[in-house]
């Protein structure tokens, strides 16, 4: 029986490459050759096809999945481009293997992020339809009203992105200070939600990605330990990978 043919971002992300994101923007930058062709961002392979990034081949060469949890400080970006970031992620950690962050945490902001070089589980985790909880600790510019709890928390209209964002967990912790879980990952979701309050950001830091928890040094990695990914395992066992569109209405 032939093997069915397969999105060259979807072989990129199982090999271990980058995440199907990652693979769409190297094949519209034309990074990207299949037997020595640009292809366009759906074409499919076979199992005979050569893909080369950059003019390298690019082939599975991993035994083993890697799984890393990193404090990133402000001011490094989570992007795996290298060449254009100098302030990037892939180059502040030196990794001895190529690997790329689960999601991302803006310029201003620090706190936990997951690496990998396991292309199946990134869109699993990121997908908000799964409702994967990520906690942060944020400080704003003015004392906290109840009334910015309730509103943070019922969800709040994006005009600029023209979606509302999802009912999640807000608690007050001191006079500047709160805590909130989500489970979506919109465009610098916290700080716009802040900022349709009239509130402006002055840190943000993410404390936990579902059962992971930050628990090192600023700038720091660390492997996750095995009873970490069995429970991760766990969490994601039902999720899908696939975008599910959803219609979000605004609310009057």
């Amino acid at each position: 029986m032939n093997e069915p043919l397969k999105r060259i971002n979807k072989y990129l992300s199982e090999v271990g490459y980058c995440s199907r994101r990652e693979a769409d923007k190297l094949i519209e930058a034309g990074r990207v050759t299949v037997n020595g062709n640009v292809p366009e961002k759906g074409t499919k392979l076979s199992p005979d096809d050569k893909v080369y990034v950059d003019g390298e081949l690019v082939e599975n060469t991993k035994n083993k999945f890697t799984y890393l949890a990193f404090n990133k400080p402000i001011g490094i970006v989570c992007t795996t481009d290298t060449r254009v970031e100098k302030n990037n992620i892939i180059d502040y950690i030196n990794y001895h293997k190529r690997i790329f962050p689960i999601g991302r945490l803006d310029k201003p902001s620090e706190g936990l992020i997951l690496l990998t070089d396991d292309g199946d589980i990134v869109n699993k985790i990121l997908r908000a339809s799964n409702n994967h909880e990520k906690e942060y600790i944020v400080t704003v510019d003015k004392p906290i009203s109840q009334t910015f709890v309730e509103r943070m928390s019922k969800g709040i209209y994006l005009e600029e992105l023209k979606q509302t964002t999802k009912p999640c967990i807000v608690k007050k912790l001191s006079s500047n200070k709160f805590k909130i879980i989500l489970t979506q990952g919109l465009n610098r979701q916290i700080r716009r939600m802040c900022s349709h309050l009239n509130y402006e950001v002055q840190t943000l830091r993410r404390i936990r990605i579902m059962n992971i928890k930050l628990d090192i040094p600023v700038g720091k990695f660390r492997e996750l330990s095995k009873e970490e990914y069995r429970e991760l395992s766990k969490l994601i066992s039902d999720s899908t990978k696939e975008f599910k569109p959803k219609t979000v209405k605004r609310k009057r």
